[in-house]
């Protein structure tokens, strides 16, 4: 059984950091993208960052380029969302996401794409 297993969330006044994992079992993140996404009460979810784990390419929206960051750590089977400068717009259940293949590079913030979902972690982010 496939279970992608978010940590790290909680709660940080603006500016802050904090690093949030995917930790998947079950399942190898081999040649996968990993994808990372948000979602506000009353919001879509939106994409925010995702790793082809195949070649560590990386892909970022907009709003949180210079921002986050997304690794991998291969031995762990884990891949990293490092979130700095936090801004309270920042606030949402953040949950990772992982398919097979090199799909990241042409949609990776669109959720029908990936296969693998975990349930959320939450950030608050306070002014």
């Amino acid at each position: 059984q496939v279970q992608l297993v978010e940590s790290g969330g909680g709660s940080v006044q603006a500016g802050g950091s904090l690093r949030l994992s995917c930790a998947a079992s079950g399942y190898t993140y081999s040649r996968n993208c990993v994808g990372w996404f948000r979602q506000a009460p009353g919001k879509e979810r939106e994409g925010v960052a995702a790793i082809y784990t195949g070649n560590r390419s990386t892909y970022y929206a907009d709003s949180v380029k210079g921002r986050f960051t997304v690794t991998q750590d291969n031995a762990k089977n884990t891949v990293y969302l490092q979130m700095n400068s936090l801004k309270p717009e920042d606030t949402a259940l953040y949950y990772c996401a992982a398919v097979s293949g090199a799909r990241c590079a042409r949609s990776f913030s669109n959720p029908p794409e990936y296969m693998y979902w975990g349930q959320g972690t939450q950030v608050t982010v306070s002014s």
